[in-house]
């Protein structure tokens, strides 16, 4: 990508609109669940995956079964959105009430 189009699509990017979010990853082959929250709930499953793939995440639990039984075996999946007209301030104190009250609701593990 060059000049004039590399500045559009720079552009584009931070123009896009951030939607805050709660989401689950799932091990299909054990069952367990894993709850966790994030401002921009479109780029956290990238970040997730690239991170267990490389052995680095913090969750041990969560690294142990990935290793254990495959990324094939894992899911994410979008359980709640913030609209995004909220304040930073208010969209992480909803964002940490909402992930709370999934993993309450899912009886899952915080990521």
């Amino acid at each position: 990508m060059k000049g004039e189009a590399r500045k559009a699509a720079v552009a584009a990017y931070k123009e896009r609109k951030v939607v805050g979010g709660v989401y689950a990853v799932r091990c299909a082959a054990s069952g367990e669940i894993w709850v966790g929250q994030w401002a921009d709930i479109a780029t956290i499953q990238t970040r997730l995956w690239f991170e267990l793939r490389r052995g680095t995440h913090l969750r041990k639990d969560l690294l142990e079964a990935w290793n254990n039984h495959g990324e094939a075996q894992f899911s994410f999946e979008v359980l709640e959105t913030l609209d995004d007209d909220t304040s930073p301030y208010m969209r992480a104190s909803a964002l940490k009430d909402l992930a709370a009250h999934w993993r309450d609701k899912l009886q899952a593990s915080p990521i």
